[in-house]
């Protein structure tokens, strides 16, 4: 793919990342990984501003270095996978629909819970950074 696609692919993304941050239930980490991958591709300048952005460079950089997911991140995406099923359930949805976000729920937590949270940094860096 052209650079080009990857930057609009990248800008989508990461429009659907902050459009995320906002709204409790569209997932906000996903988008940012995927435009950090598109920009990886398409804008060198563009991944930089994202990874070394005080906000969301964090998380993709644990994630893209260790894997890793944070505690935090992790207690937020329960809450909102929590809340998804209690709003369909209050919204009246169906038996079916509910058993199906039970089990999508449960694949996810079971993803998320099983990542490990973020090792610190070396204490050479901490002091070189600190």
């Amino acid at each position: 793919m052209r650079p080009v696609v990857w930057r609009i692919a990248g800008i989508i993304a990461l429009g659907f990342g902050i459009v995320g941050a906002a709204l409790p239930l569209l997932p906000t980490t996903p988008f940012l990984l995927l435009a950090a991958f598109c920009f990886s591709r398409g804008s060198e300048r563009l991944h930089a501003w994202l990874i070394t952005h005080p906000r969301f460079g964090p998380a993709i950089v644990d994630w893209q270095e260790q894997g890793a997911i944070s505690g935090r991140a992790k207690a937020l995406a329960m809450v909102a996978l929590s809340a998804a099923i209690a709003a369909a359930a209050a919204a009246g949805a169906s038996v079916t629909v509910i058993a199906i976000q039970l089990v999508v729920a449960a694949a996810v937590a079971t993803f998320l819970l099983t990542r490990p949270s973020p090792k610190p940094p070396p204490r050479a860096e901490r002091e070189e950074n600190g």
